[in-house]
């Protein structure tokens, strides 16, 4: 069964509980003003992290939008990656919270960028604690990854808040 009949036939959820609490704790609840996001070099952001790369709508610094349209949105946006990532993942075997924790990924980078990862390699070649681990860390064990941004002067500085998302997404991905 691909995952995308799995998630038709109800095996895996779009949208699910944990994925919206897990990405209120990392996105934010309640930013129903547009703000220019600091860590994305200015990128327009509302709600739980949509952007105009994700919205439907635009998405304008000071735009108020109502939690209606925020989770109508969210609700949008999160359903279009996950889907988006259904079709990159060829490992079977994945559960809801492997999928959820993936999702996050995405919705953060991209979920082109997600679907590249050595992460979702190593989960698709049957490797899910690796490919889990590999979302936090190099294939050294020790090096951080996806917990750096470019700053004014091009130069790429760690994030400790962005590694503690990944770690937090390694540990939702591994249970």
């Amino acid at each position: 069964m691909s995952l995308r009949n799995k998630i038709v036939a109800g095996a895996l959820v779009l949208c699910s509980g944990t994925l919206t609490a897990f990405l209120g704790t990392w996105e934010g609840n309640g930013q129903n003003v547009v703000y220019a996001d600091k860590l994305a070099g200015g990128l327009p952001t509302v709600c739980m992290g949509i952007t105009r790369h994700t919205s439907p709508v635009p998405v304008i610094v000071g735009d108020y939008w109502s939690d209606a349209r925020c989770a109508e949105v969210e609700s949008l946006v999160v359903r279009k990656g996950q889907l988006q990532l259904a079709d990159c993942l060829s490992n079977e075997a994945i559960g809801q919270n492997t999928f959820d924790a993936l999702s996050s990924h995405g919705h953060n980078v991209g979920t082109a960028n997600t679907c590249a990862s050595r992460a979702v390699g190593l989960i698709n070649a049957g490797r899910i604690a690796e490919g889990c681990k590999a979302l936090a860390w190099a294939s050294d064990g020790r090096t951080p990854v996806w917990s750096y941004v470019t700053n004014a002067q091009g130069k790429k500085v760690f994030v400790p808040g962005l590694h503690n998302r990944r770690r937090a997404e390694a540990e939702l991905c591994a249970k």
